[in-house]
């Protein structure tokens, strides 16, 4: 007969660790159902966190936008930013009343409305100005920047004296010569008259020494440039071609004694 097997029997009774087995995994589902709700609660505040924030930005770019705008408006249609004052800088000979008349701007006018280019125009038909640049100074200050005309010589004619700049023009008529300009003697002063062009030229080549001793410039066309000088001396130039150069041969040629300078040929210059 075979002897009963006591020692399964005994082991399977003294498991007492069958009851605990049984526990531990419904506690672990317990414990990973209460992390994910705990996961899923964090995941839904961290949402509607950035949905605020984005809400914000929104919000804040919004306002941002209607404050562009409205500044905008403020600028183009409204006095805000109106003209109040208008300056005139650089005249010289002409009144600061004449140049504010020619601009003809109306105090006012919203500065980004300004016709700048328009303004120009007006005050550079104004004969004595050269050039003319319009700047905007908020909130209300129109500067108007002026450049007038400088004589390089004078016409006399019958209706008074007139006054020529470096690019030819016939551009003002004053009573009386100003001190230290040279009298020019042309066919027509004008910038489309070779003789006058060719004696602008001439008179801007000459040195600071030597441009006072210039008393008349006298050309009939653009090859026949003659100056005359202090004590009665006399200055065959030619035309304008040169001319530096002529200007700098004429300088120690004057060191000589004479009456006529023939520079024209600045190779082969001549006392006489």
């Amino acid at each position: 007969m075979s002897a009963p097997v006591r020692g399964r029997d005994t082991g399977r009774a003294r498991r007492p660790a069958g009851r605990g087995a049984g526990r531990v995994p419904g506690a672990r589902r317990g414990g990973a159902r209460a992390g994910r709700t705990a996961g899923k609660a964090g995941s839904s505040r961290a949402r509607r966190l950035a949905r605020r924030r984005t809400l914000l930005r929104r919000w804040v770019l919004l306002l941002v936008a209607v404050a562009l705008v409205g500044a905008g408006i403020a600028v183009l249609f409204t006095p805000l930013f109106g003209v109040r004052s208008i300056e005139v800088v650089g005249i010289r000979d002409l009144g600061e009343d004449q140049v504010r008349r020619a601009a003809d701007i109306t105090m006012g006018t919203p500065m980004a409305r300004l016709d700048t280019d328009g303004i120009s125009a007006r005050v550079g038909e104004l004969p004595r100005v050269a050039s003319v640049r319009v700047e905007r100074s908020l909130p209300g200050t129109v500067r108007l920047l002026i450049t007038e005309r400088t004589p390089v010589g004078v016409v006399k004619a019958a209706d008074g004296v007139h006054l020529v700049d470096g690019t030819g023009k016939d551009y003002a008529r004053v009573p009386e010569a100003p001190a230290g300009l040279p009298e020019l003697h042309l066919t027509r002063a004008a910038p489309d008259d070779p003789g006058t062009r060719a004696v602008v030229e001439v008179l801007a080549a000459l040195t600071d020494k030597l441009r006072p001793e210039v008393l008349a410039v006298t050309a009939q066309t653009g090859a026949d440039v003659t100056l005359t000088l202090s004590a009665g001396r006399q200055v065959r130039w030619g035309d304008a071609t040169d001319s530096a150069r002529k200007a700098a041969i004429l300088q120690v040629l004057l060191t000589k004694k004479g009456k006529v300078y023939d520079v024209s040929t600045p190779d082969l210059p001549t006392v006489s």
